[in-house]
C-alpha cells in the first residue's frame, strides 16, 4: 500500500518512507528520517535528523522531532533518536536528538502517549507504555521505565531514574530517583506512598502487592540508610520487591526520594 503525501509536504531525498503513511499538509521530513509504515503525521509536522518512528505511531500538529539537543555542549556530532511503534505523540511536543557525552540516542518505546506541549530531552531513555502529560518537561539523560505516568505541568532534573509503574502527580517537581511503582506528589516531589491503583488496573496478585506494601514499611522506617533497608529486604518475598532492590542497589547519578 503507498503513502498517502500531501503536495504540500516537502520531504527530503534520502527519506523513507513505509507502506500505508500517511503525510499531512506542511510537513517537513529530513533527509535521514525512517517512517515504518503506517505512521500519520497530521499536519505542520517537522521530523529532522537520524530519527526512524515505528509503526503505526501518529503524530500531531507543530510537533517538532529530532531537531538538535538544547545543549551547549552539543557541536553537531552524529546522533540519533529512535521512536518505537505505535505512539500517539500530541500538538506541539518536542523530541530531541542524542549527544556524544549522553551516549548518543534518545530512544522512546512502544505504545506511549506524549501529550500537547510536553518535551523530551537529549539523551532521555524512555519505556513502553509511558503516559506523559500536558506542558512536562523531561529534561536530559532521564530514565523513565515502562508504565510511568507523569502528571501535568511537572518538571523532571536531569539524570532522574523514574522506577516502572511509578505515577507522579501533576505540578511536582522531581529531582530525586523514584522506587519502582512509587506515588510522588508536591511542589518539591515527594515519595508518599505506593501506585496501588495502577498496580491494581495492571492485574498484579494480591500476594505481590502485599510484598510490596511490607517492603515500602520497611524502607520507610527500618533500621539504617535507604540503600542499606533495600539490600536487607527479603528478594524471595515477590519478583517486584527483587525489582525495588535492583533499582535502589542499582547504578545512579542521583539519591532517591524517601518516604516521609
Amino acid at each position: 500500500m503507498e503513502a498517502a503525501i500531501h503536495p504540500s509536504a516537502i520531504i527530503e531525498p534520502g527519506a523513507s518512507i513505509g507502506p500505508g503513511c500517511s503525510i499531512g499538509p506542511f510537513c517537513h521530513i529530513g533527509a535521514e528520517v525512517v517512517l515504518a509504515a503506517d505512521v500519520t503525521l497530521k499536519s505542520h509536522v517537522v521530523i529532522a535528523g537520524d530519527t526512524h518512528i515505528g509503526e503505526g505511531t501518529t503524530i500531531y500538529q507543530f510537533a517538532v522531532v529530532g531537531e538538535v539537543p538544547q545543549d551547549l555542549k552539543f557541536a553537531g556530532e552524529k546522533s540519533r533518536l529512535r521512536i518505537g511503534a505505535r505512539n500517539r505523540i500530541r500538538e506541539h511536543v518536542t523530541i530531541h536528538l542524542g549527544t556524544d557525552h549522553g551516549g548518543g540516542e534518545t530512544r522512546i518505546g512502544d505504545d506511549g502517549l506524549f501529550m500537547a506541549g510536553c518535551h523530551i530531552a537529549h539523551d532521555a531513555q524512555i519505556g513502553d507504555r509511558v503516559i506523559v502529560v500536558n506542558s512536562v518537561a523531561i529534561a536530559g539523560h532521564c530514565i523513565l521505565e515502562d508504565d510511568v505516568i507523569v502528571g501535568g505541568l511537572c518538571g523532571v532534573h536531569q539524570f532522574v531514574r523514574i522506577g516502572r509503574g511509578a505515577i507522579i502527580g501533576a505540578l511536582t517537581m522531581v529531582t530525586h530517583d523514584v522506587i519502582p511503582h512509587g506515588l510522588v506528589q508536591g511542589a518539591r516531589g515527594e515519595l508518599e506512598g505506593l501506585n496501588l491503583v495502577g498496580l491494581k488496573r495492571r492485574g498484579v496478585p494480591r500476594a505481590d502487592i502485599d510484598a510490596l506494601r511490607a517492603a515500602f514499611q520497611t524502607l520507610k522506617s527500618g533500621e539504617g540508610t535507604f540503600v542499606e533497608r533495600a539490600r536487607a529486604l527479603d528478594a524471595d518475598a515477590s519478583p517486584y520487591v527483587d525489582e525495588l532492590i535492583a533499582f535502589v542497589t542499582g547504578a545512579t547519578h542521583r539519591q532517591f526520594l524517601t518516604p516521609r
